[in-house]
């Protein structure tokens, strides 16, 4: 079904326009691999100025469901997509960066959507799936390995499992309480007295949560994981302010 656009109001317009857009979507007008018209065919037939028509498309692209290719040809104009991951990422990492969430909320969201994910992925992961984990966790065990490197494949070995567990929106969400500390994590990385011992700590409770999924032993494997987060997580709570507004509101 070809997608109907009709003038917006004037009034806050690149927001109208975003309305406009987010009721196509809703009603399955537009769909992701869509493209949108050209702007100089999609701002009349909306009634705005170009100007606050790429407002709106900017700020779709911040947000994870549309991509704009400048320039001339097939790939030019703006498309929508699927990308939450790393939007709902970055939005995360600056509320908490500003204050809006506390160190400890984050330790018990990651708690309870990895306890969920590790046990869903020991019930129903196929060996297929938990590839990905296991490639992740090779690579975290390399020889030399620095603080930077480990803190990615860290994310990515939750995030493989979290993926495994069958559940898209547990694993975007996993991903993105984990990326809203992963600056935090990483000083706390550089920061330790023996780097490779806590590394091989780090890597042993690694290796043992993916025989535990691989072996379907649920229960085993969420209490891992709790265990996991809330020891090297859980010095943070203690050693870190939340962030600038810590020092004015009275939260860690």
């Amino acid at each position: 079904m070809a997608a109907e656009w009709r003038p917006v109001r004037q009034a806050r317009t690149h927001e109208l326009v975003l309305e406009s857009i987010e009721e196509q979507v809703l009603a399955g007008q537009l769909k992701a691999g869509d493209r949108l018209p050209p702007e100089r065919e999609l701002a009349p037939a909306l009634g705005v100025s170009r100007s606050a028509l790429r407002e709106a498309l900017r700020v779709l692209e911040t947000i994870g469901v549309l991509v704009a290719h400048s320039g001339r040809g097939a790939d030019a104009g703006a498309r929508i997509v699927r990308n939450p991951d790393d939007a709902l990422g970055r939005l995360l990492r600056i509320h908490f960066g500003l204050g809006s969430y506390r160190l400890e909320d984050v330790l018990e969201a990651r708690v309870v959507l990895e306890r969920s994910s590790f046990e869903a992925a020991a019930r129903q992961a196929t060996p297929e799936d938990l590839d990905e984990a296991a490639d992740m966790l090779a690579r975290l065990r390399a020889p030399g390995i620095e603080p930077a490197e480990f803190n990615e494949l860290d994310t990515a070995f939750h995030v493989a499992i979290a993926r495994s567990s069958g559940n898209r929106l547990v694993s975007t969400l996993t991903a993105a309480v984990r990326e809203s500390v992963r600056p935090l994590i990483l000083r706390a990385l550089e920061a330790a007295e023996d780097w490779p011992a806590t590394a091989a700590a780090l890597n042993a409770e690694h290796a043992e949560l993916l025989r535990l999924v691989r072996a379907g032993e649920a229960t085993a494997a969420a209490d891992l994981a709790e265990r996991h987060i809330r020891g090297f997580h859980g010095t943070l709570v203690t050693n870190e302010p939340a962030g600038p507004e810590a020092d004015t509101n009275g939260e860690p």
